[in-house]
């Protein structure tokens, strides 16, 4: 079922424009978890969450590649701010290979207390109400204390992405990152770097620092 989903989803974002196929990852993040054949162990969320710390601007340092964001070249970031509904609202950013910048708002709420780093976010506005049936979950699985940097999953494991108030991070910062991935169930090898001055594979990357540092 869940290959028929992706099927399913990957025809209709080639039928929406390229703003459009920011709703996907909500619709698919909503369901993948679901429709898995093999129930994935349990995943855990960061306790004593700071929502107002977590506001601001934040870079994609790294991700698995999703087909939802292929329009995306370059300068992926998201934006976090109050909303006036008391949500969170999300300006997620991109620049495609042509300069053009895509945008996409969205809502997101806490699933349980707001010091759990444990949210779902909806892509999906009808007539000004936010629909979150179609929500997808965004679940912060490592915190640098700071809040300098983040590591964002899914029950499914079928996305992740690593955000930085930076564009880079540095060696350290990585190998703490590839240690909460695979503690949660993540191959970090399935993991991409997009920064300016490094890509590759994030289990390739530090190891490769690794052995640059000893």
């Amino acid at each position: 079922m869940a290959d028929r989903l992706k099927i399913s989803l990957s025809l209709l974002a080639r039928k929406l424009p390229t703003a459009g196929r920011w709703y996907i990852p909500a619709v698919f993040g909503a369901l993948a978890s679901a429709c898995a054949s093999n129930p994935s162990p349990p995943m855990s969320a960061v306790s004593g969450f700071q929502a107002e710390r977590y506001l601001g601007e934040w870079h994609q340092v790294a991700a698995i590649p999703a087909w939802f964001q292929s329009d995306c070249a370059s300068e992926t970031k998201a934006n976090y701010a109050l909303a006036d509904d008391g949500l969170l609202k999300v300006l997620n950013s991109c620049q495609a290979a042509d300069g053009t910048v895509n945008e996409a708002e969205a809502r997101a709420r806490f699933v349980a207390s707001r010091s759990v780093g444990k949210l779902e976010v909806t892509f999906v506005e009808v007539l000004g109400l936010w629909v979150w049936p179609f929500a997808g979950n965004y679940w912060i699985i490592g915190l640098n204390p700071d809040y300098q940097w983040s590591v964002v999953g899914e029950p499914s494991r079928e996305y992740a992405w690593v955000l930085a108030r930076s564009r880079t991070l540095d060696a350290d910062a990585l190998r703490d990152i590839r240690q909460i991935l695979e503690r949660e169930g993540y191959d970090s090898c399935d993991l991409l770097l997009t920064t300016p001055d490094e890509n590759g594979r994030l289990c390739d990357v530090t190891a490769r620092q690794g052995d640059r540092i000893s």
